[in-house]
């Protein structure tokens, strides 16, 4: 579902067509949040389409083109249009890129940046990703922030949950900790190819750990995914291996479950951010309670919905496309088709999470961005 008319979109947050996933859960006095994030953003251009990596001295032009926010901004945005209420501290360059990464983040996916700060004379990071043969390849500029986001963790908003990179800013721990927040840990590719085991040892302090296979196994020195998620289980309650194609593992100590559930298969157009969608949809599912195999296969149909379109933050679903998604399915079941049917199965329990009425579209990628005349 997109839609492109502001003044559209207004009336529908008028009238509450907005889906609250988590709204039987919540009580008062629970956080104002339901979960935050940091890290650093950058403003993404995409080229799609392409057959290969342009040669030396070469030009290639591309089918497609985006632009939107990027990095820690794809997993806010995912978590954002699932439903959940979503902080993000980041800082913000005062160039054009930065205003508009601000306006697209709080003005149309409603993450909270209250936060986040603006640093003078300081410029955004950008990447050009180039997307081919189902990959892509990335070159991106950037320099480190000129002061600490939060100088003071224990102001750090209150949320139930947080998502934090292991091998970078892992100063909250301890307060995130304290206030009994449940955190999902990730990690970055190590560059260095060292793989120290030192980069995981902030896993005490949280509830899930959601690496790659690549990553999983080059930690664990383990030759498979499954040994590498039976090696890490043994240092977080709830632990998740994605590995591409192939699906993902998950085990969840605290319900005694061990799912392995299969990729959905799909023609991808640009897999920027799809991790992140998976990790959002992981996050919902802990948060809402639900059985390990459904948090799963929700992941595995939010990121292959993102996929599908260009841009990392601004490819995730909203229940708009779930919705659509499943209706379109159980229509394709009803006539007899059997992979549909198959799906139908699977994913009965969609029945009982996706909205019964309308809500609002979300919006993709832009060729460009603009600034008074998106408004």
């Amino acid at each position: 579902m997109i839609d492109h008319d502001h003044d559209h979109d207004e009336v529908l947050c008028r009238t509450c067509w907005r889906w609250d996933p988590l709204a039987a859960l919540r009580r008062p006095g629970d956080p104002e949040l339901d979960v935050i994030t940091t890290g650093m953003v950058f403003f993404d251009i995409i080229f799609t389409g392409l057959p290969r990596l342009p040669l030396p001295g070469e030009e290639l032009w591309s089918s497609g083109m985006g632009s939107c926010p990027g990095g820690i901004a794809n997993l806010a945005t995912a978590s954002a249009r699932l439903g959940m209420r979503t902080g993000l501290v980041t800082g913000f360059g005062d160039d054009a890129y930065g205003t508009w990464m601000r306006t697209t983040l709080s003005e149309q996916e409603h993450i909270d940046l209250s936060a986040s700060r603006v640093f003078p004379d300081f410029h955004s990071a950008t990447t050009v990703s180039l997307a081919f043969a189902g990959d892509r390849g990335m070159v991106s500029h950037g320099h480190p922030l000129p002061e600490a986001l939060v100088s003071d963790v224990s102001l750090i908003p209150h949320s139930r949950a947080a998502v934090i990179d292991l091998t970078g800013d892992t100063s909250w721990l301890d307060e995130l900790a304290r206030r009994g927040t449940i955190v999902f840990a990730d990690v970055g590719f190590d560059e260095t190819e060292k793989w120290d085991t030192s980069d995981l040892a902030g896993l005490d302090r949280c509830h899930a750990f959601t690496p790659n296979a690549v990553e999983a196994m080059a930690y664990t020195r383990t030759s498979t995914p499954m040994g590498a998620l039976h090696k890490l289980a043994e240092l977080v309650p709830l632990d998740v291996v994605t590995d591409g194609a192939e699906g993902s593992h998950a085990i969840d100590q605290s319900t005694n479950e061990v799912v392995s559930c299969p990729a959905l298969s799909v023609d991808a157009i640009d897999p920027t951010g799809a991790g992140d969608v998976f990790a959002a949809s992981c996050l919902l599912g802990t948060l809402a309670g639900w059985p390990l195999e459904q948090r799963l296969l929700l992941a595995a149909l939010s990121s292959s919905l993102a996929v599908r379109e260009f841009g990392g933050s601004l490819a995730a679903p909203g229940w708009g496309d779930l919705s659509d998604w499943w209706r379109y399915t159980k229509s394709l079941a009803v006539e007899g088709q059997p992979e549909a049917q198959d799906l139908r199965r699977r994913y009965g329990f969609m029945d009982d999470i996706v909205p019964k009425h309308p809500v609002l579209g979300v919006r993709r990628a832009n060729g460009t961005f603009a600034m008074a005349s998106d408004a």
